[in-house]
């Protein structure tokens, strides 16, 4: 599950998604006050506005009106302008080593990055090898005969790290078992963002539909066929995808993981699947010795089985040739690219193309993040800054402790167990202490669809070589640069990647109500992702086990249900609400979050005073700070893209929602009846 800002998602990396800041000195309650326009700056607010209105606006309003979305950009906001300087920060090591990789140690740090993103540049040599790259594939394609042909061509193309026909697969813990990894299925197979853009006829739906199937018209085109050839593709495969969408379960279904929890051995599965026999299957995809599979959706393996045995040959080869094409589209030529950026612009509004040295620089880093990353903590990141990141954690996890503690609503037991399981936490700051190698990975400075290739032949052979050993709890699911953070359960861990500890997130020179209504926040979200209506479900060690007296688990959920409800009235755009169901974790997150960080601010020497900054008090300053987290502009078609499909509540939302819960708050701006915002003390949520 992430934690989102924007798109980008500080998450609690649940199994089914994961599913997976340069600080200095200080301790907790020590206030090292900076001058205040740099982090509370009181011309980004609205004064217009009244704070029990619509704080969202009223901190943020003056910065609103200032600003507009840049046309590479879906939205543009505090988040979006860190995640920029961070992209300039990387682009500027990147192509310093590339300047100079051609003539450094084969199998090094520099040359592997260096080379990498050198290849990823030379657009002459892209532009001259043409579509020529996956001219095996299509070839390879068109021999098949039969559906085991097709099913032989799926293995080949996951076990290749080529494409993902059909139905997902992967190594993953067992949420039930977390010392021991297990090969998972699931659903997959489409192509479009969510099922139900295959399901839906309204007038959004219907136009991103439209501009799919011109998508898979342009791609084909560009390969060769005729227009009228292109276009009976077209419709061939949005019809299979679509019968795939059918067979998905919802992304709220999605999240009940003892739902996705089953298990089946290797030779009952196979009865259910009879075109798809997994004791020939898994041997193709390197998985040997494994008498059991984890599977998410069952029903929907029965429905793919089905697919696969009632399509065409011919047609279930126009839909693996265009696996090839959507997954390769991004890497060939520009004429290529154009038709990728043509269609991705329909769903997310963007009006330009990032630049090439952007996009490139963020492949090497999804590519080589712990080679990229060393050189990034090693400018960018220092010791003292993790010091400083794990005293604000401890402080806030003391703090949740005492809150635990102080419930009214869950008996002893239920808070014992609550208390072990956050006293079991672990804790990782900034990078990890045991760096990837991507030992026997080459990177040739003249190749790069075949880097790309080797990439991802490299990480699944790195996948599925994990069965069979312990599980590697030092692994991180984020680079290092990534400004994002995330609650991993199977380890029942939390992590905070160099990235996000900068402004306006953490600043060494900032006072602590800033940092304490930002990253505090921030580490706040990420603890209670452990107890949200996911989280809660596993154990102290990881393990997917009923910790929880039947009781305190119905009060848990009536309190949670408020919050769904609460979420669910909110209108994001035109006629689409807020899904008060998908996005139950993070506004738990959220909300659990600002308390927590709260009550740790108030142990601080600032917390404990009324000393006024620029006007503000105290905790007027670490409202103000949480708010200004979420500040930003969005455009449409991204809000409505994030509302359907992102466990991530709009910023507006994650602002003002949480804040209506917290009497603090009220007291801070004055909040009373009659204020659009206000909630009775009653009626205000209170969970953790």
């Amino acid at each position: 599950m992430k934690f989102n800002f924007g798109n980008v998602m500080l998450a609690a990396a649940v199994c089914v998604s994961a599913n997976v800041y340069a600080v200095d000195g200080g301790k907790p309650g020590k206030t090292k006050l900076a001058p205040p326009q740099k982090f509370i700056d009181p011309a980004n607010l609205d004064n217009s506005v009244k704070p029990g209105d619509d704080f969202f606006e009223y901190a943020n309003g003056g910065w609103l009106k200032k600003n507009t979305i840049p046309a590479k950009e879906t939205r543009w906001g505090s988040f979006n302008i860190l995640n920029d300087d961070n992209k300039k920060k990387l682009q500027g090591i990147v192509q310093e080593v590339a300047n100079t990789s051609a003539n450094a140690a084969k199998g090094s740090i520099k040359q592997r990055v260096g080379d990498l993103y050198a290849s990823a540049m030379d657009t002459v040599a892209i532009e001259k090898r043409g579509f020529d790259p996956i001219k095996p594939d299509l070839q390879r394609i068109n021999a098949i005969n039969g559906v085991d042909g097709v099913v032989n061509e799926i293995t080949y193309e996951r076990s290749h790290a080529i494409g993902s026909p059909l139905f997902s697969f992967g190594v993953r813990q067992d949420p039930k078992h977390v010392s021991k990894y297990v090969v998972s299925l699931g659903q997959g197979g489409t192509s479009l963002p969510d099922r139900d853009y295959y399901l839906k006829s309204d007038p959004r739906t219907t136009r991103i539909q439209n501009a799919y199937k011109q998508y898979i018209v342009d791609l084909f085109t560009l390969t060769g066929s005729t227009p009228e050839e292109a276009a009976k593709n077209a419709t061939t495969i949005f019809e299979l995808e679509k019968k795939l969408a059918q067979a998905q379960m919802s992304r709220v279904e999605m999240r009940d993981p003892n739902k996705t929890y089953n298990k089946f051995a290797v030779a009952s599965l196979s009865q259910t699947t009879p075109h798809l026999n997994w004791a020939q299957i898994l041997p193709k995809l390197k998985v040997n010795g494994q008498d059991t599979i984890l599977v998410s959706s069952p029903s929907f393996l029965t429905a793919a089985d089905g697919i696969l045995a009632s399509t065409p040959v011919e047609d279930l080869k126009t839909y693996m040739k265009w696996g090839i094409l959507r997954g390769s589209a991004g890497s060939l030529t520009s004429a290529f690219n154009k038709a990728q950026f043509k269609f991705s612009s329909v769903l997310s509004g963007q009006q330009v193309q990032a630049p090439r040295y952007e996009r490139m620089t963020g492949l090497v880093d999804g590519s080589l993040g712990e080679l990229l990353g060393q050189l990034y903590v090693e400018k960018y990141f220092t010791p003292q800054a993790k010091a400083a990141m794990l005293a604000l954690v401890n402080n806030l996890k003391s703090t949740l402790g005492d809150r635990i503690k102080r419930l009214e609503w869950m008996t002893p037991e239920t808070k014992e167990r609550a208390l072990r399981k956050l006293n079991a936490f672990t804790v990782k700051i900034g990078y990890t202490d045991k760096w990837e190698t991507y030992a026997g990975l080459t990177v040739d400075r003249n190749d790069y669809f075949g880097n790309l290739r080797r990439v991802g032949q490299w990480g699944y052979n790195d996948m599925v070589s994990r069965l069979g050993k312990p599980v590697d709890k030092t692994e991180w699911g984020m680079t290092p640069p990534t400004v994002n953070a995330y609650y991993n359960p199977v380890n029942n861990e939390i992590v905070f990647p160099a990235g996000i500890l900068q402004f306006p997130f953490y600043d060494y020179k900032a006072d602590d109500a800033v940092n304490y209504g930002g990253i505090g926040a921030v580490i706040g979200h990420e603890m209670t992702h452990g107890f949200d209506d996911q989280g809660r479900q596993y154990d102290a060690d990881g393990t997917l086990r009923d910790w929880w007296k039947k009781d305190d688990a119905d009060k848990f959920k009536s309190r949670a249900d408020l919050v769904v409800n609460q979420y669910s009235a909110f209108t994001a755009l035109d006629t689409l609400h807020v899904n008060g169901k998908l996005t139950l974790g993070e506004n738990l997150a959220d909300l659990g979050g600002v308390n927590i960080a709260y009550e740790a601010f108030k142990k601080t020497k600032q917390g404990q005073s009324n000393t006024k900054i620029d006007g503000f008090t105290p905790d007027q300053r670490f409202f103000l700070s949480y708010a200004q987290v979420w500040r930003g502009l969005q455009r449409p078609e991204a809000l409505a893209l994030q509302v359907q499909t992102d466990p991530h509540s709009p910023g507006q939302f994650r602002t003002n929602a949480p804040l209506t819960n917290i009497d603090a708050w009220y007291k801070a701006f004055n909040v009373q009846p009659g204020d659009k915002m206000y909630k009775k003390p009653e009626d205000r949520i209170r969970i953790w």
